[in-house]
């Protein structure tokens, strides 16, 4: 019965309790954490990773390093913010790290059926842009960063970010029209 009533308890917290309870090492209150964000985090690594496989591991590291680097998060933002950050970067670092030599040449298996979100139609389109200029439009498009901001995530110079936009615009025209 005290588990119940903890449980219940928990679910009435709102989210800066949740966050202090996970940081003291609550796996219910980190449990309600993600299921909160894992969605939100999931649509994200699949835009930027483009595969659902990536996508799924890049989710589910993402919410392993949330909860080593929780702690650190200090409230100076929002934890939205904070944890969309996280996400971006783990997503990019995970793309990083599955890249091989053989898949500049085949295709990817992509599974676009599991992507189940408001954004599914967009997502089926974007997977068909190549992987650089998908991840700039993600980036800049929909998520709102600035070219400055996508050069340093990316490593590569701003002008760059802003061609590879504009490619990845030019070939949303084409396919849709």
């Amino acid at each position: 019965m005290t588990a119940q009533i903890k449980v219940l308890e928990q679910s009435s917290f709102n989210e800066p309790d949740l966050i202090d309870s996970a940081k003291r090492g609550d796996k219910a209150a980190f449990k309600q954490l993600y299921q909160q964000h894992h969605r939100r985090v999931y649509a994200l690594c699949f835009r930027i990773t483009g595969q659902v496989a990536l996508a799924e591991d890049a989710t589910q590291d993402c919410f392993v390093t949330l909860w080593q680097k929780l702690p650190q998060f200090k409230g100076q933002s929002q934890f939205t913010t904070w944890l969309h950050t996280l996400s971006v970067n783990q997503a990019l670092n995970s793309l990083k790290k599955h890249r091989s030599f053989w898949s500049r040449f085949v295709a990817a298996e992509i599974d676009v059926e599991a992507a189940q979100d408001e954004y599914e139609d967009l997502d089926k389109i974007l997977v068909r842009l190549p992987e650089r200029a998908r991840i700039v439009f993600v980036l800049f498009a929909l998520e709102g960063y600035k070219h400055e901001e996508i050069g340093q995530l990316m490593g590569i110079a701003s002008g760059t970010s802003k061609a590879q936009y504009h490619r990845a615009q030019k070939l949303l025209a084409e396919m849709l029209g």
